[in-house]
């Protein structure tokens, strides 16, 4: 019994789940070839595009991550059956360490403070050069990927590795250190969207940054668990241990974090204009002119008022398509709040698609399916040996 139990929860040999790393891997190749002879001629828009590229994949295991530490810590049982998809997409931060290297090799290109004797004539650029100063920004990004990929790899081969001894213990011990862990990822968090994200506009500072890239981070990775668990349990990978009470709480929280995510928008959008100071307001300016008050309009209606009406009703988030269809539109919001958030520093006088960035996209994103999905065939798709995997097989929203 235990056997024929087992079986649907493994990617079985022959399915057509086991040819994604290799679509996704030739897929990358090939964006990357027409990223390597468009940006020879255009490097400046390359380097742009891949920053935004490079942020949205980045932005989505950083957000599994959160998610895996909150099952941890608030011992959670309804997820343990969705965890292990959270794990396969948050072990990518490896790859994602190497795919930052096309940033930190244009930061003269994306970064105005980067370029030589910028701080000159600039006082309060000559003010933040002990922190903004290439050196340091690399060495700063060195250790945020060394502190994510060592949490990463302690929590990915902890849960893996429970799958084989059983010890209760490793939840016990993961558990414990799931709260100190929260804390470094949301201290490195935050400092990383201000080195990448906000020193794009060095003269600008908000103290809600932070704040506002870990929700767009976490809306997005829970858009993305919506579509990944439904696509499974229609592929029939998954179809027997996901059910409707655990897509109910997956749109729960969909729903709870659009609202958040629009909270914390409006929230640094509001203090900024009301108190009406040049140096917090310029970054709204710039978006507020052109072609960009178009994408701004739309991320207001896209990125919270559809969604959240959409998702209010029950029966949206409790059926699979629906609550997809949802997952499937706040990953494009979400992208475009990343493209809106660095494109104007490129493009101030208004939006200019290039095909470099669905080159970028293409190539990022085809190394992370790859490398995901690549994960996802090596271990069961879910915790099967983990004390609480009873209870979450038998959990029903009240």
């Amino acid at each position: 019994m235990q056997e024929s139990r087992s079986d649907p929860l493994r990617i079985p040999p022959g399915h057509a789940w086991n040819r994604i790393p290799v679509i996704a891997a030739v897929v990358a190749l090939l964006g990357g070839v027409t990223c390597a002879i468009l940006g020879a001629a255009n490097p400046k828009q390359f380097f742009f595009s891949w920053l935004v590229s490079f942020l949205f994949f980045l932005s989505l295991a950083l957000g599994a991550l959160f998610f895996v530490l909150i099952q941890y810590a608030a011992q959670g049982g309804w997820g343990i059956v969705l965890r292990r998809i959270g794990e396969t997409v948050f072990a990518t931060l490896p790859v994602m360490a190497a795919l930052s290297l096309p940033v930190f090799l244009g930061v003269h290109d994306l970064y105005e403070w980067a370029h030589a004797g910028a701080a000159e004539h600039d006082a309060l650029l000559q003010w933040k050069a002990p922190f903004l100063n290439v050196p340091f920004f690399l060495i700063r990004a060195a250790i945020y990927f060394v502190i994510w990929s060592f949490i990463a790899v302690l929590y990915y081969r902890g849960s893996s590795g429970q799958d084989v001894t059983g010890d209760p213990a490793v939840s016990a011990r993961l558990r414990r250190l799931a709260g100190p862990s929260l804390i470094v990822l949301a201290l490195t968090q935050t400092f990383a969207s201000i080195d990448w994200i906000m020193s794009l506009t060095p003269h600008w500072y908000s103290t809600m940054f932070g704040v506002y890239f870990f929700a767009g981070a976490f809306v997005g990775f829970i858009a993305l668990l919506s579509v990944v668990s439904v696509a499974m349990r229609h592929a029939g990978l998954l179809n027997t241990v996901i059910n409707a009470e655990h897509l109910h709480d997956v749109g729960k929280f969909l729903f709870a974090f659009t609202a958040f995510w629009a909270y914390i928008a409006f929230s640094q959008f509001f203090l900024m204009w009301y108190a009406n100071l040049p140096e917090e307001t310029i970054w709204y300016k710039a978006r507020m002119t052109g072609s960009w008050m178009t994408v701004s309009l739309v991320l207001m209606a896209g990125h919270f008022v559809a969604p959240f009406f959409y998702l209010m009703g029950r029966s949206v988030k409790r059926n699979g398509v629906t609550l997809a269809l949802g997952g499937a539109w706040l990953l494009a919001m979400h992208f475009l709040d990343l493209y809106w958030q660095v494109m104007p520093t490129l493009h101030p006088q208004g939006v200019s698609p290039s095909i470099l960035d669905v080159a970028a996209l293409v190539t990022v994103g085809g190394c992370f399916v790859a490398a995901a999905s690549w994960l996802m065939r090596r271990e069961a798709l879910i915790p099967l040996r983990d004390p609480r995997l009873a209870e979450s097989l038998a959990f029903e929203n009240v």
